[in-house]
């Protein structure tokens, strides 16, 4: 509550400059889901729009006041002073100038002594914004700066829904697959003017921030380990398979164990590929994840119908390898048999086969009850949701422009 009368005089020096420099007229918004200290009346008392927000958590209030808001531009910041609102005006000329969103860099402008921890600016921040470039292609410098400008189309279009600390990723992550403009300007980071701790614990909330990431990006969450799972099962199949062939089983590397390892494995990775497949149709159907084209070609060959008839010649071919295991073995009066490759690969035909078929109806269901999942996934106007929320007690600020 002490930091209040500071940021707002500083949000009202900010759209003085906006004013002047871009011919832009807005007014000051504090979000306020549960503070108990008496800061709304003192935000009341200073001129600013209070926008009580029931749901508790930092993206619930953040996306509370901007949804309140009725200009076209919104510039977002937390109320504790670490941030200088007149640096926003260079963020929303550059939204004037065609971006749909401008995220604030500290690392390319100015972090006072003391503002950061040694661990979120050298590990933390680092790290994770490294892995959402990675995973979504941002190409930001520093996903977790609290100062940003926005247009109200794009906040409309990106429909936010993560309540806690989350929601600064889910804001860029969905702008960039949504092939939204985003730019950076440089800004300053100062230390926060608030008489208590911070809510944060970096640990934690680095945890929150990186399982949120894999939760939107099914390629690293699900499709990349069921490649590597694939290529190692495959491989180690290959060598095995030669060496019987040759009749040298013994002196293969990988012998009985590795054999039945390489089934689970691939059995692993066709179950996260269902998976991978199944997290995008719900994104698709979320409406934050684009239809890529080369996808709709197999859109008239991919249906529950085909998975169906996929599966079922899948534990066919089973069945018949493991029938002729059971012939090979009675034709040898039933003694030990060196190889259990043909058994292993005909089992594990059989699990591939039945999760193929159960699969499809989950496919099937993910979209919206639709045979054709791959023709009729399409986007609804809600997204996925985030975890529950920190920094419950603490004012958000919010610029809107005009």
């Amino acid at each position: 509550m002490k930091s209040l009368p500071a940021i707002i005089a500083n949000a009202r020096a900010a759209l003085l400059r906006l004013r002047a420099d871009l011919d832009v007229s807005g007014e000051i918004i504090v979000a306020d889901n549960g503070s108990a200290d008496g800061s709304q009346l003192v935000a009341r008392a200073l001129g600013a729009r209070v926008v009580e927000v029931e749901r508790r958590g930092y993206g619930a209030a953040l996306t509370g006041g901007m949804r309140a808001a009725n200009g076209s531009f919104l510039v977002m910041g937390d109320a504790d002073g670490s941030y200088d609102f007149t640096e926003s005006a260079e963020m929303v000329e550059a939204l004037m100038r065609g971006a749909d969103l401008c995220m604030g860099s500290r690392f390319r402008g100015h972090i006072e002594p003391g503002a950061m921890p040694w661990k979120n600016r050298h590990i933390g921040n680092p790290v994770l914004t490294g892995i959402l470039n990675l995973f979504f292609g941002a190409g930001v410098s520093d996903a977790h700066c609290g100062l940003r400008a926005l247009t109200k189309s794009c906040f409309e279009r990106l429909a936010l829904a993560g309540t806690g600390m989350e929601f600064a990723s889910e804001m860029i992550i969905k702008a960039a697959l949504k092939r939204q403009r985003i730019v950076e300007t440089p800004v300053t980071l100062r230390r926060d003017l608030r008489d208590r701790p911070p809510h944060l614990r970096p640990w934690r909330d680095g945890w929150r921030h990186l399982r949120y990431l894999l939760m939107l990006s099914p390629a690293w969450a699900f499709a990349a380990p069921a490649a590597a799972a694939a290529a190692l099962s495959l491989a180690i199949w290959s060598v095995a398979a030669i060496a019987a062939f040759r009749g040298e089983w013994t002196a293969s590397p990988f012998g009985n164990y590795w054999v039945v390892l390489a089934g689970a494995l691939l059995g692993l990775s066709h179950i996260a590929g269902l998976l991978a497949i199944s997290t995008h149709l719900y994104g698709r159907r979320q409406g934050y994840r684009p239809a890529y084209s080369w996808k709709q070609r197999f859109a008239g060959w991919i249906s529950l119908e085909t998975m169906l008839l996929a599966g079922a010649v899948a534990v066919g071919i089973g069945l018949m390898i493991l029938l002729t295991v059971v012939g090979y073995w009675s034709r040898h009066n039933f003694g030990p048999i060196g190889s259990v490759l043909p058994a292993v690969i005909g089992t594990t035909m059989i699990v591939i086969g039945a999760q193929n078929a159960l699969g499809g109806f989950m496919l099937a269901i993910v979209s919206g009850n639709e045979a054709e999942f791959l023709k009729q996934s399409k986007a609804s106007n809600s997204s996925g949701g985030g975890a529950e929320a920190e920094m419950a007690d603490a004012p958000r600020a919010a610029m809107r422009g005009a």
